[in-house]
């Protein structure tokens, strides 16, 4: 098969698949809208059989697409979501529009132009005459910005039965792949403490904000950059009045780690805060949802076979580790090799600006394509 067949194919019919991307972003779907999910996951189940696939809804909400099952071997896994972060009438405040080489939308980066990749991948490969020498199994979720809590089992066990993975998170800049990704925790400090009048017998009291205030510049203290470790008290709540030694307080944090020592050593730092204020308890629920995504062996060696495919392309694929995490972690936790990255470039996510540059379109349907045929 002539390696840009794929991608000229998608390049024809640019106009259409960027008619389908509006589809699916103008169909909001944040995280928790179980109706409106299910809604979009009506669409996409129809277009998979559409082209062909054999799908399966998981647990209600996510949905499972197999494609060439005819083929032998260990299925090649691509893991997206469409559930996104923007809540019901953002698309009216911020709506699909295209300014030059640009489209923007609320989920049109991350990740709903994926959706239009996997189709674009399918229909250019049969216009070709093509089929992978091993199946496909698609996975699209509906929780992953959520932290993937109903899917990740789904996740871990299709991961377990492929050879190897494909996650359709936006790539970094310049279209980078991620090859490594930092685990990803979130811990919750809750303090107790004794209120007293603050006038008139505040030495009865122990005030659970000066504990905590102890406490931050502890868990502070755990930052390591230098092994990709970091810690950040991002809210923090306490206190009735001013006139209150306050009796309670609490603080969210969030966590990241580079390896999966440095997320267990950072476990155990937190489990083993201790109250220094007489008076006060500290009580520490939370850990890693996350594991860390490290860079094998297995994935360095697959993102090489990866760049070969590209540069067949045209295309000169580079990698990159970011402080993020996606199900890739779950993938790479289980011992399958995967590469993260492979969606449409762009920019924005979660944020107003979010755009992808849809000119990149044929090319990243046709790296897709390219991978299933050759690796």
């Amino acid at each position: 098969m002539d390696p840009n067949a794929v991608g000229a194919f998608v390049a024809e019919r640019l106009e259409e698949y960027l008619a389908e991307l509006k589809a699916l972003v103008e169909h909001e779907s944040p995280s928790g809208d179980k109706s409106r999910l299910d809604a979009l996951a009506d669409k996409i189940v129809a277009r998979w059989e559409e082209l062909g696939g054999r799908v399966e809804r998981v647990d209600g909400g996510h949905l499972v697409g197999r494609f060439f099952t005819a083929a032998p071997g260990k299925p090649a896994l691509v893991v997206g979501h469409f559930d996104t972060v923007w809540p019901v009438g953002t698309i009216e405040r911020l709506p699909w529009r295209r300014e030059g080489e640009r489209i923007y939308g609320p989920g049109v980066y991350d990740m709903k132009a994926s959706l239009v990749l996997v189709a674009a991948a399918l229909e250019g490969l049969a216009a070709a005459g093509a089929s992978p020498s091993r199946p496909v199994t698609v996975v699209f979720t509906s929780d992953e910005e959520v932290g993937s809590k109903t899917s990740r089992a789904l996740i871990e066990e299709q991961a377990r039965r492929s050879a190897f993975a494909l996650v359709l998170e936006p790539p970094l800049a310049g279209g980078a792949l991620k090859t490594a990704r930092k685990g990803v925790g979130r811990f919750e400090v809750e303090v107790a403490g004794r209120a007293a009048h603050a006038g008139i017998a505040p030495e009865e009291g122990a005030s659970a904000i000066v504990e905590l205030a102890h406490q931050i510049l502890k868990i502070q203290s755990f930052n390591d950059p230098e092994s990709g470790t970091t810690v950040n008290v991002g809210t923090v709540r306490g206190g009735t009045t001013p006139n209150v030694v306050p009796a309670s307080a609490s603080a969210a944090v969030d966590a990241r780690a580079a390896t999966v020592a440095g997320a267990q050593t950072l476990e155990a730092a937190m489990a083993g805060l201790a109250a220094v204020t007489p008076g006060t308890r500290v009580s520490i629920a939370g850990g890693f949802n996350r594991p860390p995504m490290e860079r094998t062996a297995a994935i360095a060696a697959l993102f090489e076979r990866a760049r070969a495919i590209g540069a067949t392309l045209g295309l000169k694929l580079i990698e990159a580790a970011t402080g993020g995490g996606s199900d890739g972690n779950f993938i790479a936790a289980v011992g399958t090799p995967v590469l993260d990255g492979l969606g449409t470039l762009g920019g924005g996510a979660h944020a107003d600006d979010e755009h992808v540059l849809f000119q990149t379109v044929p090319e990243r349907a046709a790296l897709l394509a390219a991978l299933w045929m050759g690796l």
